[in-house]
């Protein structure tokens, strides 16, 4: 027995759910968008940290920070959004064109400056956080 088709059903083809693990370039792409979650995070626990120092609960959120499960969190969320930032930067030669008297810098030269600019802001950060410690 034959089975028909109604009239007027269109096609549609089956739907790869892995589509972007085939090429590298779609899988950075996807992985960098999922790490926006861990980012999200990031920023959310932060203000936590604000709202803790702001409203005298400290010993409460470093306890609640000090539990391994928090600690693991974290942990994965400092490698995301460094995954995150450093895909980030590496784009920014492909969204901004930089041109000095007519001649356009090459990517590295871009890359170099943004990853450059990271790691002297990070350090500042570092030297004042780490310098409360003492």
């Amino acid at each position: 027995m034959k089975t028909e088709v109604p009239a007027g059903a269109a096609y549609r083809p089956r739907r790869d759910r892995l589509w972007f693990a085939r090429t590298r370039s779609y899988t950075v792409f996807v992985l960098r968008e999922l790490t926006s979650v861990f980012v999200a995070w990031s920023v959310a626990f932060l203000l936590m940290l604000v709202s803790a120092v702001l409203s005298g609960g400290l010993p409460e959120f470093v306890a609640l920070a000090g539990r391994p499960w928090m600690i693991a969190i974290n942990v994965v969320a400092l490698a995301a959004t460094a995954f995150h930032s450093v895909t980030f930067l590496n784009l920014a030669p492909k969204a901004t064109v930089v041109r000095l008297d007519g001649y356009r810098l090459p990517a590295w030269m871009i890359q170099g400056g943004n990853h450059s600019l990271w790691l002297v802001v990070s350090a500042v950060i570092a030297f004042f956080v780490l310098r409360g410690f003492r």
